[in-house]
């Protein structure tokens, strides 16, 4: 299973348990408290992004860049047979709820601590 794949996995259960915050305003909330467990952001880097990304250093919360807002768009917004609908850029989206663990989200961690 390729990297991509597993985050979109992990994504589609986390949604499934209410688990996906998307925006970044809403995501910046979720990381001062100390909520959110993954946060994934564009690789276009903005002064709102970098303030994030230094929001995120002082937290416990893995940070996962994707190579443009679009692909951040197809992760959040997949249908229950796993087709993409209604893709809209987005910036930055946080997970604070798993759901359950799997094979795809201990692949997600690996990458990231691996980085």
């Amino acid at each position: 299973m390729d990297l991509l794949t597993a985050l979109e996995l992990t994504l589609r259960k986390a949604r499934a348990h209410g688990g996906v915050v998307r925006g970044l305003h809403e995501s910046a909330k979720l990381i001062e408290k100390r909520v959110a467990q993954l946060c994934t952001v564009t690789s276009q880097i903005t002064s709102s992004l970098l303030r994030l990304s230094a929001l995120i250093t002082t937290s416990t919360c893995l940070l996962f860049q994707v190579p443009r807002p679009s692909a951040n768009g197809l992760l959040c917004k997949i249908d229950s047979e796993g087709n993409a609908r209604k893709v809209v850029g987005c910036s930055c989206l946080v997970v604070k709820d798993y759901g359950e663990d799997t094979t795809a989200l201990n692949i997600v961690k690996k990458h990231i601590e691996s980085n």
